[in-house]
């Protein structure tokens, strides 16, 4: 569509029920575009929730306790197990043993079993409890709803904050607009007020 200034390219946005997207901020003038951007952001959710999905991907993070725990420190380790496990993560949960808790593995299993069942509703025991040494180990992995919701929510943080970039700047370049208008007793300044608008999306101008 070529240079035109950014009022003219804000007024065919407003006409055709588009948005007017900046693409390119750096560029003189900056680089627009008309699109539907609620459009463009749902197709890019999609894309972006499918590319998380087939990721294989996998973060495995460690909580260590004590077999005779109290149970303060008890609900602050599953506190964060649970936090691990919304965010679509694997735990690896260690009990270590000391001296003559090495003859108690049983206090070890009810602990790890306790806890399993606490966070059944988040995750599932990927491999169960075994004794290695000192210490006794056991996977929790989140289900796949689980992970698949930790997925939406990281997608969904990532377009609000897209989104709100795009609207910030689109109300910096209509604020500097009404600025440099004012300043030049309402005549508009082609050299500062302009934008390049890109090809226009949705089948205008087509």
């Amino acid at each position: 569509m070529g240079i035109v200034p950014l009022e003219r390219a804000l007024q065919l946005a407003a006409d055709v029920d588009l948005d007017l997207v900046e693409v390119a901020p750096m560029a003189r003038p900056p680089v627009c575009k008309l699109m539907d951007f609620g459009k463009y952001k749902y197709e890019s959710a999609l894309k972006a929730r499918e590319a998380r999905r087939n990721q294989q991907q996998t973060v495995i993070k460690e909580m260590k306790l004590r077999p005779k725990i109290d149970a303060h420190d008890y609900e602050t380790k599953k506190g964060h197990v649970v936090r691990f496990l919304r965010a679509g993560d694997k735990v690896k949960v260690t009990i270590m043993f000391r001296g003559r808790e090495q003859s108690r593995p049983e206090l070890g299993y009810r602990l790890l079993r306790r806890l399993s069942e606490e966070v059944t509703e988040l995750g599932f025991v990927e491999a169960a409890p075994k004794q290695d040494g000192r210490n006794m180990i056991m996977v929790l992995a989140p289900h796949r709803a689980t992970k698949v919701a930790a997925s939406d929510a990281k997608v969904a943080s990532a377009e609000a904050k897209a989104t709100a970039s795009a609207e910030a700047k689109t109300a910096a370049a209509a604020a500097r607009a009404t600025h440099r208008d004012s300043g030049n007793g309402g005549a508009p300044a082609p050299s500062a007020d302009t934008a390049s608008v890109a090809a226009v999306a949705d089948g205008v101008g087509q």
